[in-house]
C-alpha cells in the first residue's frame, strides 16, 4: 500500500463525508439565520426559539436527500472493498 493510494482513500473519504453533511448543514444555517433575522426583528431573545424549526429543517433535508446521501454512501464502500486486491498487492 503506497503512501498515495492512503492519501487518494482519505481524500476520497473528506469528500464524501462533506458532500453528506452539506444538506443537513446548509438548511441549519437557512434556518438559523431566517430565525435570527426574525428574533432581531422583534427583539426577541430566546435562545431556544430555533431549535425546533432547525430539528424539523433537518429532518426534512434527510427526507428529501436520503435516498442520494445513501447512494452515495454505497458507491464509495464498493469502489473501497473492490480496491482491496489492488491496495493489498
Amino acid at each position: 500500500m503506497t503512501p498515495e493510494s492512503v492519501m487518494t482513500i482519505g481524500q476520497q473519504a473528506i469528500e464524501l463525508t462533506l458532500l453528506l453533511a452539506a444538506p443537513m448543514l446548509l438548511t441549519a444555517l437557512a434556518i438559523g439565520l431566517a430565525v435570527s433575522i426574525f428574533q432581531a426583528a422583534t427583539q426577541i431573545n430566546e435562545m431556544t426559539l430555533s431549535f425546533i424549526p432547525k430539528a424539523f429543517g433537518i429532518f426534512g433535508a434527510l427526507l428529501l436527500a436520503g435516498h442520494w446521501m445513501v447512494g452515495l454512501m454505497l458507491e464509495y464502500i464498493i469502489q473501497l472493498y473492490s480496491s482491496i486486491p489492488y491496495v493489498i498487492g
